[in-house]
């Protein structure tokens, strides 16, 4: 058993707690939360006190590539199809020991930072092996990539015996879906063939969409930097007509469980769309604005209720895991970037039953941050503590 004592508890479903405590069972599950005189001390508990620290739920990255860990400040390319281009070469020249012990050092690092759950897009499965050897909580999407239609059997091959690697390892505490990269590297038949793949196995979709002019340039028009790349390489490119929440919309990737990454170039047609489909967004404003895309309509979004989430993207794109960076970026007030970067993230996820929040009967998983009062939220990114399930994985 594990019971913590903080300055302040924010709840995040209820109001915050002066003077707080939490306390967890065995089981790795909250029992109580409140004032700190009147959570129980069970004989032989183990205690922790932040009487100066912030309590909160641990934090909930929905979008990260952990197995690019080691590509960190490798790619200035400025141009974001030529930049995609780099991350595939430098990808190409990685080998499976760098990808695992970047993979690890990611997961070790969103701890420090008081994450305690990642939804991570990759291609190697390193991430699902750093949360078995660590025993994180998270889900991993395993990309499927095929810009023509020759390499679509190919694809689906790979996809499978992944996806069948990958389930073998899947608990309730770590799960697997799927990831069908992003219209610029998936060709339409391809995308049909996942489509009916996830919904044969009922496994969740991510997938980056809507992020870029280009990438609305190769959909609606056929034209642009990627269009052009596609056709220097022999695979012929098609105007679709539509935005490319339509076109995925139309071949069935928007569903209950569908996270859609980034959603930057939409208007309200196409929230409306995200809307009806019941998919959830992973917004991440510094990756955003590092590619010069823009800002997603967050907003929007919110008033017609598609469920949002904040996520870092990889660290080729951002200089960290920072998630209270990603908030401040959005312009988010300090209560609100808690409750983003906590129960909206679990709910974006699917999660919220059991993570998100400080309630009897969720998983203890748990985030303490230093403050310097009078001022709580946002506290510094390094967190004092974070506490997955119970079991501390990290103290500053």
């Amino acid at each position: 058993m594990l019971r913590i004592r903080a300055g302040v508890v924010f709840p995040v479903t209820a109001p915050p707690i002066e003077d707080g405590a939490v306390l967890v069972g065995t089981d790795g599950r909250i029992t109580a939360v409140g004032p700190n005189a009147r959570v129980p001390t069970p004989r032989d508990v183990e205690q922790l006190e932040f009487k100066d620290g912030v309590l909160t739920p641990g934090l909930v990255n929905v979008h990260t590539h952990l197995e690019l860990t080691h590509l960190s400040g490798t790619n200035d390319e400025k141009d974001f199809a030529k930049w995609i281009g780099r991350v595939r070469a430098l990808k190409d020249q990685s080998t499976p020991e760098q990808f695992q012990a970047a993979a690890e050092a990611g997961l070790r690092d969103c701890w420090t930072h008081g994450i305690t759950c990642v939804a991570d897009t990759g291609s190697t499965g390193a991430t699902m092996q750093a949360l078995v050897r660590f025993g994180g909580r998270g889900i991993v999407y395993q990309e499927v990539f095929g810009p023509s239609p020759a390499q679509v059997p190919a694809s689906m091959t790979e996809l499978e015996q992944q996806t069948l690697r990958l389930r073998r390892l899947a608990t309730s505490q770590r799960r697997i879906g799927v990831s069908p990269h992003a219209p610029y590297t998936v060709c339409e038949s391809l995308y049909r063939r996942v489509a009916r793949f996830t919904q044969q196995e009922r496994l969740p979709i991510a997938l980056h969409l809507a992020e870029s002019q280009e990438e609305s340039e190769l959909v609606r028009y056929g034209a642009g930097p990627f269009a052009d790349a596609l056709r220097a390489r022999g695979i012929a490119v098609e105007p679709h007509h539509c935005s490319p929440v339509k076109y995925l919309r139309d071949l069935g990737l928007l569903r209950p469980g569908t996270l859609a990454i980034h959603c930057v170039q939409v208007d309200a047609e196409d929230v409306a769309a995200l809307k009806a489909s019941r998919a959830a967004v992973a917004h991440c404003p510094r990756s955003n604005r590092a590619h010069g895309h823009g800002v997603a309509p967050v907003a929007l979004m919110r008033d017609a209720g598609v469920p949002v989430g904040i996520g870092t993207d990889s660290v080729v794109s951002v200089p960290d895991l920072d998630l209270w960076a990603e908030a401040r970026t959005a312009w988010f007030g300090a209560e609100e970037a808690l409750r983003f970067l906590t129960l909206e993230g679990a709910k974006a996820l699917g999660w919220d039953r059991e993570i998100g929040s400080l309630e009897a009967g969720k998983a203890g998983d748990i985030a303490v941050f230093a403050y310097t009062p009078p001022q709580k939220l946002p506290p510094p990114p390094v967190a004092l503590a974070t506490v997955l399930g119970g079991r501390l994985v990290h103290r500053s």
